[in-house]
């Protein structure tokens, strides 16, 4: 792995990983790289993968849902079931 596939996704926030792994993808599609490019590329898209799979979760786990009353009124929150 080389210096691209190698600098530091987790200070990317998950706009900036998503923006970054769809001009991955594309480039990919075109297959405009050689294949030295092609994998080092490669390689950069798995770890952005895996750092927006991680801050989806790390969001899952913060989500909250109201429960209500029986008029429907807010009674509190409690945590997301995530299955």
């Amino acid at each position: 792995m080389n210096n691209t596939a190698q600098q530091d996704v987790s200070a990317l926030s998950f706009e900036q990983a998503v923006e970054e792994l769809e001009r991955i993808v594309s480039a990919l599609e075109r297959d405009v790289a050689a294949l030295d490019k092609s994998i080092e590329i490669y390689e950069r898209g798995e770890a952005l993968k895996k750092h927006c799979e991680a801050l989806l979760k790390a969001a899952e786990d913060r989500i909250e849902k109201i429960r209500l009353d029986r008029a429907g009124r807010p009674q509190g929150v409690e945590p997301l079931d995530a299955e």
